[in-house]
């Protein structure tokens, strides 16, 4: 212990042995002057900081630098952040949704009805998952959003590794009803397009018919008249004789003849005036034969029309369509939009029609529909016709109550021999060319690039379900069944799987799968200036 002589302290000892006792450790310096110097230097960092974090945005207080696509944001965190919390998803939208899409391209609602247009799909709001949680920021110039992992699908979907957990694809494992209502050989056309154009591969004559788009994913519709016409419908060829309609009979059976439409003068008539009366010969017995008979043949139409509203005069929206629906399939958005245009075009050439006429009720109808007509357009444009509106143009095919049933039958045997030369492709219903589905969209949930896959397969290592290679390559006769438009020839995942898995081609989700389908939209650059 510490002894005092003189009145001085000095240093002690202690313990047994009297060992020293430092001084400085009995009597030690003031430390005032350290902590200072340690609390002035803490509020500079913390100081330089604030500054930082307010004002230069620099790495020292970032989680990383930003994507290329988000650079411009790098200072100016409050662009995306809510302050100390993560983004948020309607800072996304912010700059994302410019689509006009009322559900939202980047929505999880949007994610829920994908390509199928099955709104019933939609889910409530308290599932939806953080544009963020998925696309995570702040890992480098080059990094690339879009490349989700697969760990964030298999949260709902738990569908992966790809080769031995995906299901059977919808189309495979529930075959759905035939709506391409085209009476289609394939084995038939191909040998006819190998024969005319001289072809010995057979595939070549696959992509006679099957046009790539630009983007080589999918093919453009087939088209009468880029793909049929030089086949079909050849000039020689004409109606069965027709028996003329009666002015007397006005319910029995019988075609208007080319005067006959003439004279009503009425909206959607210019054809008429247009086509030649050398195409029509007057056959004994009161009956017309028409040569040649064109694709849609206004006069076949129009006299169908005549029929159809003898038999069901109740059609509703269905008469502007040249052809009706035969399946209901309310779900399918592209299809309303495309009965929507043709039924605006119909209702155009009926306000042309009557473009001329002086009478100033009908000049003040004519800007009433024009009108209608416009704000229609637009909706289609923006994409906001409802998915139900598809049930406006089902038709509703109740027999006319005054008719007998003698009447009916003598009706539908006409419309039989009316559309003779049309049912060597079409089905014919309810006194109506049944519509062809052109585009059948198989893959309503997925993304398939054919032209990433020609380069390692054939079109027919794929396409195995119709054996054409077989067919051409043998003389031996197949079964009609086997070869039908309602076959869809598209490979099951078995087909997928032999590539596709962990030791040869990606099997990720987002191979052939976006949270994000819709996006057809976003070439509106008017949307991003308003």
């Amino acid at each position: 212990m510490a002894k005092k002589e003189n009145g001085a302290r000095k240093k002690g000892t202690f313990g047994a042995h009297s060992f020293a006792v430092a001084k400085k450790y009995v009597f030690p310096n003031p430390r005032r002057s350290m902590i200072l110097i340690g609390v002035v230097l803490s509020l500079g960092v913390l100081a330089y900081l604030l500054v930082d974090f307010f004002y230069f945005k620099t790495s020292v207080t970032s989680s990383g630098p930003l994507s290329s696509f988000h650079a411009t944001f790098e200072k100016d965190c409050a662009a995306c952040h809510v302050r100390f919390k993560a983004v948020t998803n309607e800072n996304c939208s912010t700059c994302h949704e410019k689509t006009g899409d009322e559900l939202g391209v980047y929505s999880f609602a949007a994610h829920e009805v994908y390509r199928s247009g099955d709104f019933g799909r939609l889910d409530s709001s308290m599932h939806e998952t953080a544009c963020s949680d998925c696309h995570q920021e702040h890992q480098g110039r080059g990094a690339a959003l879009t490349q989700v992992s697969n760990m964030h699908c298999v949260r709902c979907h738990d569908h992966a590794p790809f080769e031995k957990k995906h299901p059977q694809f919808d189309f495979a494992a529930m075959p759905a009803a035939d709506d391409s209502t085209l009476r289609f050989p394939h084995i038939r056309h191909v040998k006819e397009v190998m024969k005319r154009q001289k072809l010995i591969d057979v595939e070549r004559s696959c992509l006679y018919c099957h046009h790539p788009q630009p983007d080589g994913k999918r093919f453009e519709p087939i088209e009468f008249d880029a793909h049929c016409e030089s086949c079909h419908l050849a000039p020689t060829q004409q109606t069965p004789p027709l028996k003329i309609k009666s002015a007397e009979a006005p319910l029995s059976p019988g075609v208007e003849t080319l005067e006959a439409i003439r004279r009503k003068r009425g909206p959607g008539y210019a054809w008429a005036f247009q086509t030649s009366p050398n195409e029509f010969i007057i056959k004994p017995g009161n009956r017309i034969v028409k040569s040649p008979i064109r694709h849609e043949d206004p006069w076949i139409m129009e006299n169908l029309k005549m029929v159809q509203s003898q038999l069901y005069p109740n059609f509703g929206l269905a008469e502007l369509l040249k052809t009706t629906n035969a399946i209901s399939t309310p779900n399918a958005k592209s299809k309303t939009a495309a009965m929507y245009q043709e039924a605006i075009q119909t209702l155009r050439s009926y306000s042309a029609g009557l473009r001329g006429r002086p009478e100033p009720e009908v000049q003040k109808e004519l800007a009433r529909i024009d009108s209608l007509l416009k704000k229609t357009e637009r909706k289609l444009r923006n994409h906001s016709m409802a998915a139900a509106d598809l049930k406006l143009f089902m038709p509703r095919a109740a027999a006319n109550p005054s008719l007998t049933s003698q009447q009916i039958d003598d009706l539908n045997l006409f419309v039989n021999d009316l559309t003779k030369p049309c049912q060597q492709c079409h089905t014919v219903a309810n006194a109506s060319i049944v519509r062809v589905q052109k585009d059948q969209q198989v893959l309503m949930r997925a993304e398939f690039d054919h032209r990433a896959h020609i380069i390692h397969r054939r079109c027919l290592d794929c396409h195995t379900e119709i054996p054409i290679m077989q067919s051409t390559a043998d003389s031996l006769g197949l079964k009609k069944m086997i070869d039908r438009s309602s076959i869809q020839n598209i490979p099951k995942v078995g087909t997928c799987v032999e590539c596709h898995n962990a030791s040869e081609s990606s099997n990720r989700c987002i191979t052939c799968h976006y949270f994000h389908p819709n996006k057809t939209n976003r070439s509106s650059l008017l949307l991003y200036l308003d």
